[in-house]
């Protein structure tokens, strides 16, 4: 069993940045994908970021290519996701997830919600202008 907890959503204005943290108890990140997803009210959850651990590799969503940054420490067994250049559009609930990695598989299996068994409860990103 892995218990995820999120932290670090809160209100910045459009431009500004926000560092979202994962930490993980109950198993260690090391042989799992972890993902982002956020939430906008009335939309569907969408991908956002996946951090395979065991080769390091990340994707993105296209809305967030080139401003977010997802990032491990391994030793606090802490997924991270620095936000830059928020937008308005980027407000949502945040959650992050986790998936046993299967190595053989493409990194697109991590797009998608149902390939993940361990979710947090969400934190709220707001940005104004």
């Amino acid at each position: 069993q892995v218990r995820l907890v999120e932290s670090g959503g809160g209100l910045v204005q459009v431009g500004g940045s926000l560092r979202l943290s994962c930490a993980a108890s109950g198993r260690t990140f090391s042989t799992y994908a972890v993902g982002w997803f956020r939430q906008a009210p009335g939309k569907d959850r969408e991908f956002v970021a996946a951090l395979r651990w065991s080769g390091g590799s990340t994707s993105y969503g296209d809305s967030v290519k080139g401003r977010f940054t997802i990032s491990g420490n391994n030793a606090k067994n802490t997924v991270y996701l620095q936000m830059n250049s928020l937008k308005l559009e980027d407000t949502a609930v945040y959650y992050c997830a986790a998936a046993y990695d299967f190595t053989t598989l493409s990194a697109s299996y991590y797009y998608r919600q149902s390939s993940y068994a361990y979710w947090g409860q969400g934190t709220q990103v707001s940005v104004s202008s």
